[in-house]
Order: C-alpha cells, then sequence, then structure tokens
C-alpha cells in the first residue's frame, strides 16, 4: 500500500486511540480507588505504557509492515503464534472501537432519543465509509480530531488550575500507597491504543524517524495531559461528588468555567469517541491484509482501490465485524479485549528479546530500545501482574478467541509461505545445531532495502561478488597474503601468478601500513591486467598480526585491482572506509556467522550511493 501517513499521522492516530473513556469516565471511579494520589496512577499506567512503546519503536522501525504485532510476533515466535496475534488483535481492536461507537451513540440517544443499535451501526457505516474514501483523507479527519480534542483539554487546564484547592490534597496517601499502585493498572486500559498504532507501519513515510517520534512522542504528550487533567478534578471537585461521578471532567469544567466550558468538555469527550472509533477502524484492518499476505486469509483482503490505494475488501470486513459487535453486550468482550492488549504488550516486550538474541543479522532497526534487557523483563512482569487482576472471566474469553487461531492456523497453513522465525534462529544460536535457512534473513533484507529506500550501486555489486576467508587462529600478515593467493589462484587473470600477487602484497605493506585501527586493515594493490576487480572479506576471529602495534586485527578488506578499474577502486576504499566507521560495525561483524551476514553489513548500510 501508499505510504502516505506523516508524522503528524502518527502522533494523531496513536494519541486519540488512547484519549477516550478512560480519560472522560475513569478519573471518577479510579478516584473512589485511590483517593487524591490517582493523577500519580495515571503518570504510573503512562510509564508502563512507555516501556512498550519504546519496545514497539523498536520492533517496527526493523519490520515496518502492516499488521503490526501480528507482523512481528509471526517473524519471532512462528506462523501459529502470528496467526492467533493477529486474529485476537483484530477483534480486540474491532470490540474497542464497537465501544467507542456506542459511547456516541450513548450521547445522541440522551440528546435525541434515538435508540442505541440504529445509531451505533449508522455510526459505523459512516466510520467505515470514511476511511473508504481513502487513508489520507481517513488520517487528515483525525488530524483535525485529536488537535481541536487536545486543544479543549489544554483550555481545561489553564482555566482549572486558577481553582485548584490545595486543601484537597492533604489526605494524599488516604487509601494507602498499594491503591495508588493498583489503580495505575485499572487505569492502564486508558492507554492501550497506542499498541495498535504498529498495524499501520507500512504505510508511514520515513518511518526511521517518523515511527519512534510519533509513538514516543505521543504517550509521553498523552501521560502528561491525563496527569494535569486529573491533577486539576482532583483539586476542584469535592471528594464525595468526584468518587460518584461518571463525567467528572465536564463537571469540573463547569465549576471552573460554567456551562461554556461544560459544554466544551462534552464536545471533546465526543471528539475523544470519534478519534477512537476512526482510528480503530483504520488500524485494525490492516491485520486481515497481513493475515492474508501470508496465505492464513482469503487474498482478496490484500485487494486495494485503484486510485486510492484504500484496502477496501479489509475496511468494509472491519465495518462489518464492529457492526456485529454492537448489538452484544459488551462488558465481559471489552474485558476480554483488554486482556488481550496486555497480552499483546508483552509480546512485543519478548519479541525484542528474541529477536536480539537471535542475531539475525538482518535485523537492523533504526532506532534500539535502552535499558535492555531491563525494561523488557520489567514490562513482562508487569503486565503479567495486570492480566491476573483482570479476573477469570476475560482470560477464559481470551482462550475461546485463542482456540479460534489455531483453529484458523490449522485450516490454512498448507497454503502458507513457511518462515524460519527467530525463536528458532535463537534455539540454533544455542544448540549450535543447522536448524535453519535464510528466509527470515532474506524478508528483512528485503525489508530494509525498501525501509531506507536503497538503490544499491557498483560498489555493493562488487561485495556481492567478493570472495570470503574466514579464519579460526592467530596468523602472521605473511601467512594472510599465502591464503589470499591460493583462494584466488584459479581466477587470477593472465599473466598474473600465486608468486606475483604475494610480492605485490607484501611490497604495498612495506610501503606503508594499511591498517587503519586496532580492528581493521585495508591492504590494497594494483595489478598489471585489464579490466579486473576483486574484494576479498576476511574475518578473523582472534586476529591477525601485521605489526606489534596491531596484531590483533580482525576486519580485513584485500583490494585487488587493474589500473583502469581505478575509479572503482577508490570508490570501494571509500565507502569501505564509510562502513567500518559506523558505531556498530565492530559488533555486527564478529556476530557475522557467514559471507552473507558479512555483505549485508555493507549492502544494507545507509551510507551515500
Amino acid at each position: 500500500m501508499k505510504k502516505s501517513i506523516g508524522l503528524s499521522g502518527i502522533f494523531c492516530i496513536s494519541a486519540g486511540a488512547m484519549i477516550s473513556s478512560g480519560l472522560f469516565i475513569l478519573p471518577g471511579l479510579a478516584f473512589a480507588k485511590a483517593g487524591p494520589s490517582v493523577f500519580v496512577s495515571y503518570f504510573i499506567a503512562g510509564l508502563v505504557a512507555l516501556t512498550t512503546v519504546l519496545s514497539l519503536s523498536e520492533l517496527i522501525t526493523a519490520m515496518p509492515k502492516a499488521g503490526g504485532d501480528y507482523y512481528y510476533v509471526s517473524r519471532t515466535f512462528g506462523q501459529l503464534f502470528g496467526t492467533v496475534s493477529g486474529l485476537l488483535s483484530w477483534l480486540a481492536l474491532s470490540l474497542k472501537s464497537a465501544f467507542a461507537v456506542i459511547g456516541i451513540a450513548e450521547l445522541i440517544y440522551l440528546t435525541f432519543g434515538i435508540n442505541l443499535t440504529i445509531s451505533a451501526v449508522i455510526l459505523t457505516i459512516i466510520f467505515t465509509a470514511i476511511n473508504l474514501y481513502g487513508v489520507q483523507e481517513a488520517v487528515k479527519f483525525q488530524v483535525a480530531l485529536v488537535v481541536a480534542l487536545i486543544l479543549i483539554l489544554i483550555a481545561f487546564f489553564g482555566i482549572g488550575i486558577e481553582n485548584v484547592q490545595v486543601q484537597r490534597y492533604e489526605e494524599f496517601f488516604s487509601h494507602g500507597l498499594n491503591a495508588m499502585f493498583s489503580t495505575a493498572g485499572f487505569v492502564f486500559v486508558s492507554f492501550g491504543g497506542v499498541l495498535t498504532t504498529a498495524s499501520i507501519a507500512g504505510e508511514i513515510k520515513n518511518p526511521s524517524r517518523n515511527i519512534p517520534l510519533g509513538l514516543i512522542g505521543s504517550t509521553i504528550a498523552v501521560t502528561l495531559l491525563y496527569t494535569v487533567v486529573t491533577f486539576v478534578v482532583v483539586g476542584t471537585m469535592p471528594p464525595d461528588q468526584l468518587a460518584a461521578s461518571l463525567a467528572p471532567i465536564a463537571i469540573a469544567g463547569e465549576i471552573s468555567g460554567g456551562k461554556i466550558l461544560y459544554y466544551a468538555i462534552m464536545i471533546a469527550s465526543l471528539l475523544a469517541f470519534i478519534t477512537t472509533a476512526n482510528g480503530g477502524i483504520l488500524t485494525a484492518s490492516r491485520y486481515p491484509i497481513a493475515l492474508s499476505e501470508d496465505g492464513m486469509m482469503p487474498e482478496s483482503f490484500q485487494k486495494t482501490s485503484k486510485v486510492k490505494k484504500t484496502p477496501f475488501v479489509a475496511v468494509i470486513a472491519t465495518g462489518v465485524l464492529i457492526s456485529l459487535s454492537v448489538t452484544l453486550n459488551l462488558d465481559s468482550l471489552i474485558k476480554a479485549a483488554s486482556t488481550v492488549i496486555l497480552l499483546s504488550n508483552i509480546f512485543a516486550h519478548l519479541s525484542v528479546i528474541v529477536m536480539r538474541e537471535s542475531r539475525v543479522s538482518t535485523y537492523r532497526p533504526t532506532y534500539k530500545s535502552p535499558f535492555y534487557p531491563w525494561l523488557q523483563i520489567f514490562g513482562i512482569i508487569a503486565f503479567m501482574l495486570l492480566i491476573i487482576d483482570m479476573g477469570m472471566e476475560p482470560i477464559l474469553l481470551s482462550l475461546l478467541f485463542t482456540s479460534a487461531g489455531v483453529i484458523l492456523y490449522f485450516v490454512r497453513r498448507d497454503s502458507n509461505h513457511k518462515n524460519n522465525s527467530a525463536i528458532i534462529h535463537l534455539v540454533q544460536r544455542i544448540t549450535n545445531k543447522e536448524l535453519v535457512s535464510g528466509n527470515l534473513q532474506n524478508e528483512l533484507r528485503t525489508i530494509v532495502k525498501d525501509r531506507d529506500e536503497i538503490v544499491h550501486d557498483e560498489v555493493d555489486k562488487v561485495i556481492k561478488n567478493s570472495t570470503y576467508i574466514e579464519l579460526d587462529k592467530v596468523i602472521k600478515v605473511d601467512e594472510l597474503w599465502q591464503s589470499v593467493a591460493d583462494k584466488l589462484s584459479d581466477e587470477l587473470p593472465e599473466g598474473e601468478s600465486v608468486e606475483k600477487l604475494i610480492e605485490g602484497m607484501k611490497t604495498r605493506e612495506q610501503e606503508s601500513s594499511t591498517v587503519i585501527s586496532d580492528f581493521v586493515a585495508i591492504p590494497h594493490v594494483i595489478i598489471e591486467a585489464k579490466n579486473y576487480f576483486k574484494v576479498i572479506l576476511v574475518k578473523a576471529k582472534d586476529g591477525i598480526d601485521f605489526c606489534d602495534d596491531y596484531n590483533k586485527v580482525k576486519a580485513v578488506f584485500i583490494l585487488i585491482g587493474s589500473k583502469d578499474m581505478r575509479n572503482l577502486h577508490l570508490r570501494t576504499l571509500a565507502a569501505i572506509a564509510k562502513v567500518v566507521q559506523e558505531p556498530d560495525f565492530e559488533e555486527d561483524w564478529l556476530k557475522a556467522n557467514n559471507h552473507e551476514e558479512l555483505k549485508d553489513i555493507f549492502t544494507l548500510s545507509k551510507r551515500t550511493r
């Protein structure tokens, strides 16, 4: 599909997915649990959500594809886990969207008396139509709504802060410290929507920059917004009234700014439900597309409109699913959907750990999660505790949904192109067995080329055709020249011999050392031939002894070329010099398992071509 979503788009889709009932309904219920410290509970919940966003940003900068968590779970743990994850995420997002639609329908019922179910179905059709009209149009609609929503909330804070009564915070821990932390779990559902934004990763322009900026920026902004707005609400409303209120911000707005601010907050709550519903259809519809691309659902889900490349079959199917959902009793289903979202957070953290530890060479995220692996371990434990706190009913419903995903996998797996998962690479690393092929590496290689818009030049072609030598013991530099000459003996041009080549390499090294660091050397010689140029990549695990000062050189690039190939010779030298200066070069070189992985270091680099 077309890459049409920019930074503002992903920021507003993510923010819109987070700002809804969690802000306009939950603060009163949360206050009843935590007391005046409730705004700290929201801040803690935002920090927990941020752990997932940091892991998520790493995963989807490495794999910016439609389907978000389905894609990286299937490539990390295998197609069975991916199919279950993708189907559950599609259902969970659709149910969340249905909940938002019912929220809007409830407002319509209170105002005009129109039947709730009829309004909900009509609203679903409208949102589906907006998404069918075009992705850019749906995103522009989302941006406008979110900007208006945030401006109203900022106005609420600016007016409300002047009416805050400090004495309302005097019994700050009146419900206990544990209550503050447990309430953070209760309100975490407010931030659950951020994970869903990953499903549109394949449609984001400049994903290396826009994905981490958009996701991290929106999570921080919404966390601060939740915290300061809730702070004002606690300081403005009488405690008894706040604990019993299902519209606390609207009432606090009326106390601070009269009817004008009250109605502004009511409009903001309507906008919040609309952004959740619209963004829900936009993001949920990408899951069946990704499942279809892997053969787990019919191929028709991949169909897009000719002009605007809108995935109309997937959008319509999602709209139908939401329309059916609004006719059901959603209470238990929403809890089950929340459990699925919590599981998705756990899989995001686990996926980062498995991907890194599997050492798949073409797993090349442009953003790396900090504090690895402690941040991921903390996130996994936190979300497991939140799931336990949900109770047995939603867990059992989630297991029911899971069984549907398992059935789908076994029904469709014969038509699915199998890819090696990163977990198999991890097993290979631990057991040292030849268990995997290069399918996953090839797929990730293609993704990186597409993500970074790499167009290979002549130097890349030279590297692709290079010769490889791997040394498993320390050797002297003269032994290296002999190994290189022996390796090239059958492909030397006419007029060249092994002895002549060895002498040329020795002479060049005696003239001036070609070692450029403790780790790298770039010997290069000119031979008497025509139209000949060759690069030899030498990986020396224990090092090569060039001289007393440089006796453990581990990466050697030997360039052998004729005079008429001088320009290519110089360009290749410059390219190698650029690549070896990259921060992760030495680590990537040492963990490469074979010639292909060494070549990837160059052919997937961001050097100027």
